[in-house]
């Protein structure tokens, strides 16, 4: 049975815990403490219905104030799949939040509320989307209670929402749209007898038919963890290299390179948990054995010679700002992006992405929230490819030297 891995954004309030304690209420995931426990909480608020967003809101803090700060994975499946669903927060200054939320998904449920439409939050979960290269979107118009089931009101945000993708230009492999109310269950897992006038799948029957993504990437890279020296009387000469794949494949005979150094070998034998084995790929934990004595060390890259990748010392790319203080030329960070890490100093700030229109505006600072061009330079070569070809490869966090919290994320060009 296939996983598929689900982000979840939308504006404050427009229902997304609702939703998803809706969808696991309804796939019977909900243990029964847990349901007790929702129950007793909605009766003392003098509720007269389950107030099913309580199966999300971990958090004290969150319980207290009915809004989500962090990010939760929940786990649910049906008959034909299961899945992944992270809850990420609506609230502005939470949106660093939702790109973690994001970073592994294949797909992304954007909630808007029926009497509002689009909002700037939408559309900034929108590019943010873009950035993360997710290409299958499913709109749910939450709320249609409270529009008296309007069919043109639906109609209306469905319209708006379409231009604003057609003019963003977005890569998107599916687009759905369902009318739904979290609260009472329209269209979740089963038809509205108040929306008699829709007449597609229902928002579960989607998830359960969306594509799921498997192919490996075409990059064979491996980022060193460890390098293992047993110095033992039986391993007096073993010298191994041991990480996860960060993409494509390796086996027993491949020519490879090492970066930064750029020194040339190849791949006397391949181990997994100890044992021999002639290949492995993207995903897996290994420990390759080199034919040469090469010098390697934590944060180095083995690739395979026949790739092509980038390696330099200069990046340009698009970042997500996640701090208070502002981005600005000059300011020096770690980057780090799988296992390497380096510092870097920031080259220029090109624009900022003016979200209303999707066009860019130039600027020399990026504050929080802001998505925008920069230029930076590392002390040391790294391995990269764009995003849009490798994301292992492709996205990095850059972290504040003095907190040593994440500042930004970033997405390279």
């Amino acid at each position: 049975m296939d996983i598929l891995k689900i982000a979840t954004a939308g504006s404050v309030d427009d229902g997304k815990s609702t939703l998803i304690g809706r969808l696991l209420y309804e796939t019977d995931s909900l243990k029964s403490d847990q349901l007790e426990h929702i129950k007793v909480k909605s009766e003392s608020r003098g509720f007269d219905y389950l107030d099913l967003s309580l199966a999300t809101d971990g958090l004290l803090t969150e319980r207290e104030q009915g809004i989500t700060i962090d990010v939760s994975h929940i786990f649910f499946s049906t008959p034909t799949r299961r899945f992944i669903i992270a809850d990420s927060p609506g609230h502005v200054e939470y949106t660093r939040n939702m790109v973690t939320g994001a970073s592994t998904a294949q797909a992304s449920i954007l909630l808007l509320d029926a009497r509002k439409g689009m909002v700037e939050q939408t559309r900034r979960h929108l590019y943010i989307n873009r950035l993360l290269g997710i290409q299958h979107l499913v709109f749910a118009i939450n709320k249609m209670d409270l529009v008296n089931f309007d069919q043109n009101r639906y109609e209306e945000i469905k319209k708006e929402v379409e231009s604003w993708l057609q003019n963003a230009s977005m890569d998107i492999k599916t687009i759905d749209f369902v009318p739904i109310s979290a609260l009472l269950g329209d269209n979740i897992t089963s038809s509205s007898e108040q929306m008699s006038w829709y007449h597609s799948s229902t928002l579960l029957e989607i998830l359960e038919k969306l594509p799921t993504i498997s192919s490996l990437q075409e990059d064979n890279v491996l980022q060193v963890q460890h390098v293992l020296r047993p110095k033992t009387e039986r391993h007096h000469d073993y010298r191994g290299f041991a990480g996860k794949v960060n993409s494509g494949s390796f086996q027993v005979g491949d020519k490879i390179l090492v970066y930064p150094s750029g020194r040339s070998s190849q791949i006397k034998s391949i181990e997994k948990y100890g044992v021999p084995v002639g290949k492995t790929q993207e995903g897996e934990s290994t420990t390759i054995l080199l034919e040469d004595e090469v010098d390697i060390s934590r944060g180095n890259s083995i690739v395979s010679a026949e790739n092509d990748l980038q390696v330099s010392k200069q990046l340009r790319a698009e970042v997500c700002w996640m701090q208070d203080t502002n981005l600005i030329p000059g300011a020096k960070y770690w980057l780090q992006l799988g296992i390497q890490k380096v510092q870097i100093k920031i080259k220029s700030v090109s624009n900022r992405l003016e979200l209303e229109n999707l066009k860019p505006e130039p600027t020399s600072a990026l504050g929080l929230n802001d998505i925008g061009v920069i230029d930076l330079i590392t002390a040391q070569e790294i391995v990269h490819q764009p995003f849009h070809k490798n994301k292992g490869l492709g996205a990095f966090i850059l972290i504040d030297s003095l907190t040593n919290n994440t500042a930004g994320v970033g997405f390279i060009r």
